[in-house]
């Protein structure tokens, strides 16, 4: 069995790999295409989506060091905060920030769906791996 921090180690490092490869395809495409896209706002929203998967991810490895009852609803809460918290930076960045041109909604739709699948994909793996492992 891997040690849980290690595997957290693991995965946030391969989050920030995705973060960095998603905005450099951003910059990449910005400066191949005219899009009225600014590096700060692919910086930020890949920088906001990390974070939430980050606390994703530590939330639902600290459930899975527990029993059984514990993990389920540390997976519960992990998946509801994350979908709390891209809500709230949906509402920020479309309504507040007025970030509505088709570019910028685009944009805050690839990267949320690229870094949830992401985390979706490391949450059903521990879970079948660790269901496997009980068998």
């Amino acid at each position: 069995m891997i040690n849980p921090m290690r595997q957290i180690f693991r995965y946030v490092l391969f989050l920030f790999l995705i973060t960095i490869l998603l905005t450099g395809a951003g910059a990449l495409i910005q400066s191949i295409t005219d899009t009225n896209l600014p590096l700060k706002d692919i910086l930020f929203l890949s920088s906001l989506f990390s974070v939430n998967s980050i606390v994703t991810l530590i939330i639902f490895f600290r459930g899975q060091s527990r029993e059984p009852d514990s993990q389920t609803m540390h997976t519960l809460v992990a998946i509801s905060l994350k979908f709390l918290l891209d809500m709230v930076l949906a509402l920020v960045w479309l309504i507040i920030s007025k970030k509505t041109s088709p570019a910028s909604v685009f944009l805050f739709f690839v990267i949320y769906l690229t870094l949830t699948l992401f985390t979706l994909f490391v949450i059903l793996k521990i879970l079948r791996n660790s269901s496997l492992q009980k068998l």
